[in-house]
């Protein structure tokens, strides 16, 4: 018997349609499984431990996947809870399903896999020889490991295995390789090694390996040969084109697929259509190695405060680099004339938005618009040295003359006050990986029981 996974979206809160979810259930899936989130945008989610999604958004879709989950009669499956997998997150999404439970009146078992790693084990695994960096990483020490404010590391299929293993209704992992929790129940069944790290692979962003991205739900079969693929949605068509094309998403190599304990390897895979809607893949190979799993860390990198102008008049519109180059001049020497700063105390950047606000100088394209936004960013080592330095510069921003011999413009904001508060900046500081003796020897399982 082939086992079947029912992946009803890319990430948990970004939506999928629900007809399609119900066709998939009516299929009798042996699991449903779904990612929880990614580094995708960027560090602040695992600095400071907090879901990038709604809570409401999150709530809503999982109360969709718990009624499925009953009706199936099978395990439940969300790897990287929360964004960032970071345990505060497995907590808070337990929080959620604990909640949803007593609405639902649904007793269940729920494994949370925590992924999170204490500072000073990793930074004595770095001083024993353990850590290992990828390419490419920032440079890293004992210390600003201990320094950290977040460390996971990435769960693959034997962490998820050993969770399934509980008999667990539900499984709250904290960050996991993309294909870990869809890889896990095929190869325990003893299906093609190959076949089931390529088939989770493809199946990891849901409808994004077919020609309808957006309805979400996928049903892949996998086997002791390689596996199948369709889409639920009546619109959506798995072609060989659209799956094959998902070995190139968010992979440095298209051939390769690296995760704890070895790689994918697709060069020899064959792409064929069953009909209009699936498509049947064989040929994949699993080549064993060392047991690593990968380390992500962010630590903070300063404090910040943004400020928010608008350029109108069409003399400032169109010299509107020449005046942000002119007042970052002027307002840095205010500031370390005034605040007795220097320039390794803060940093002052302005984007141009509708000119260069996304690639700065690497911008190639020219035009003429109507209006320019102007993004004063100011980064400090503490949230009272940034938001000084944004009041000292709020009425130059507002109000600064492009030439001596004019009168003083007035340029318009679009909120009040100008300047926001941000908060702590971070950034990644961990891309390693870290070897392992056993393969839970990084991770902890809790299970509990939930009877409303």
């Amino acid at each position: 018997m082939p086992t079947r996974v029912l992946v009803p979206s890319g990430v948990l809160g970004l939506g999928f349609d629900r007809k399609a979810l119900a066709r998939g259930v009516a299929l009798k899936p042996d699991i449903i499984a779904i990612d929880g989130g990614s580094t995708d945008s960027g560090p602040f989610s695992l600095g400071a431990g907090q879901s990038k999604y709604s809570r409401a958004a999150t709530k809503s879709e999982w109360r969709d996947l718990m009624l499925a989950r009953a009706e199936a009669g099978v395990p439940l499956i969300i790897g990287t809870a929360g964004t960032c997998g970071a345990d505060a997150t497995v907590d808070w999404m337990y929080q959620i399903t604990t909640e949803l439970a007593q609405e639902l009146g649904q007793s269940l078992r729920i494994a949370r896999l925590y992924s999170s790693q204490p500072q000073q084990r990793i930074a004595k695994a770095y001083e024993d020889g353990k850590v290992s960096a990828l390419t490419p990483a920032p440079a890293v020490s004992a210390e600003n490991i201990k320094a950290m404010s977040n460390i996971v590391a990435l769960a693959g299929a034997e962490q998820i295995q050993a969770a399934l293993a509980t008999g667990a209704d539900i499984v709250i992992a904290g960050r996991t390789t993309d294909t870990a929790t869809i890889a896990a129940l095929p190869l325990a069944r003893g299906d093609h090694s190959g076949g089931a790290w390529h088939g989770a692979k493809i199946a990891e962003c849901g409808a994004l390996c077919s020609t309808n991205p957006t309805s979400g739900v996928i049903m892949i079969d996998f086997d002791e040969a390689g596996f199948t693929v369709e889409a639920m949605h009546e619109t959506a068509l798995c072609t060989p084109h659209s799956v094959s094309a998902h070995m190139l998403y968010e992979n440095s190599d298209p051939f390769q697929l690296y995760e704890p304990g070895g790689y994918l390897d697709v060069k020899e895979a064959k792409y064929h259509a069953l009909d209009q809607r699936r498509v049947r893949v064989e040929g994949s190979k699993w080549i064993p190695g060392r047991y690593t799993v990968k380390l992500e860390g962010a630590r903070i990198a300063g404090y910040q405060t943004t400020i928010m102008a608008i350029l109108r008049d069409a003399h400032y519109v169109a010299h509107a680099r020449d005046w942000v180059a002119k007042l970052t001049q002027f307002l840095d020497g205010e500031i370390q004339r005034r605040m007795g700063l220097v320039p390794e105390d803060y940093s002052l950047e302005f984007r141009l938005i509708g000119a260069d606000g996304a690639l700065g100088s690497l911008e190639n394209r020219t035009g003429n618009p109507v209006e320019i936004g102007v993004l004063g960013i100011v980064t400090a080592q503490s949230q009272a040295t940034a938001s000084e330095i944004g009041k000292l510069i709020n009425p130059f921003v507002l109000h600064y003359p492009l030439t001596e011999d004019e009168e003083l413009p007035t340029f318009a904001f679009p909120y009040s006050p100008a300047t926001t508060d941000r908060g702590a900046l971070y950034e990644f500081a961990l891309n390693h990986v870290l070897e392992l003796d056993d393969p839970m020897q990084a991770f902890r399982l809790e299970v509990s029981e939930v009877t409303p």
